[in-house]
């Protein structure tokens, strides 16, 4: 019986040292298995995991010798921490890792659709040559509307700050004195407020009850007809059907989706607008946001069934005694 199991595709030379020290059974496919994953994890004492895998009271009841879930990433969406607390079991995770890696996406997104660079490589690899209908605006001096103010939203906020953009933010959980704020010369609005004056709303709130479908027709009725939105974040938190409508209807003059409800989507009418950009889920898919991740989550592994302390822990560090 393996001490670890891995049930998503986890590559990198701090999993390759993790399974020097360790039995490790690597099966990327486990995910997709719930009864056969329960009988992998029955004996082992860390499970680690992505966004995939469905870490559930179901799934946790039969592992006692469990100590550890590991998530590979930032969102828990996927992990009953509290099923795992009640069982003694320490839940890790990687809250800073991959910030930079989504950050520069999201920057990366804002400027395809400002300078229309999707359309535009669709157009030359066409054999086209009519540069004038990819008029576009830049960042500098238009107004960013950060919804969700932790980590990856200031860091973006810093980024487009640095090109010469205006600041806005939107998050219920910072306060109105929060010296970022002042750092950045950013302005904190109610939700409604910060859509109606920008040119660019990006989106960086967790997935939960609060914020599934937030991001419905009165939110996309109450932004600029030519403000573009991007979302990084969780696809939960924006109503596919709400934001088609809003596009058909040309509502906004763009928007940039790397996650989406379901993953990977069933069919994909978003293909069907030529400004809107798609990405699968890439946000934290950087060779260098990689290796952290993987650093933090096989050092916070080794560490639990070493006897020590994790230190990117949402629990507790180590099991109770």
């Amino acid at each position: 019986m393996a001490a670890i199991v891995v049930s998503e595709t986890m590559e990198g030379p701090a999993m390759q040292q993790l399974a020097q020290r360790f039995d490790v059974l690597h099966d990327a496919a486990l995910w997709r298995e719930p009864d056969r994953l329960k009988a992998a994890i029955a004996g082992a004492q860390a499970l680690i995991v992505r966004n995939q895998t469905q870490v559930n009271a179901a799934l946790l009841q039969d592992a006692g010798a469990l100590k550890i879930v590991a998530r590979a990433g930032v969102g828990l969406d996927n992990i009953d921490v509290n099923a795992a607390t009640e069982k003694g079991v320490v839940v890790c995770y990687t809250p800073s890792q991959n910030t930079l890696s989504v950050a520069e996406l999201t920057l990366g997104l804002m400027l395809t659709l400002a300078r229309k660079i999707s359309a535009a490589d669709r157009h030359v690899r066409g054999g086209k040559w009519a540069r004038r209908q990819f008029m576009g605006v830049e960042l500098a001096g238009n107004t960013l509307g950060v919804v969700g103010f932790g980590r990856i939203g200031v860091a973006v906020a810093r980024i487009a700050s640095a090109m010469g953009m205006k600041i806005l933010a939107y998050d219920p959980f910072v306060a109105a004195d929060a010296p970022i704020l002042q750092e950045l010369h950013a302005q904190l609005l109610d939700l409604d407020t910060l859509l109606q004056r920008s040119d660019f709303v990006t989106c960086h709130l967790p997935g939960n009850e609060q914020t599934r479908g937030l991001f419905n027709a009165e939110k996309f009725a109450a932004m600029r007809p030519g403000a573009f939105f991007i979302n990084v974040a969780r696809g939960e938190v924006v109503n596919e059907q709400d934001l088609l409508a809003c596009l058909a209807n040309e509502g906004i003059a763009g928007a940039a989706l790397d996650v989406r409800q379901t993953e990977p989507p069933r069919e994909e009418p978003f293909a069907a607008f030529e400004h809107v950009v798609l990405t699968p889920h890439i946000g934290a898919f950087t060779e260098q946001g990689q290796r952290r991740v993987l650093e933090a989550v096989c050092r916070d592994v080794a560490a639990v069934l070493s006897g020590q302390a994790a230190q990117d822990f949402v629990n507790f560090p180590q099991p109770p005694a």
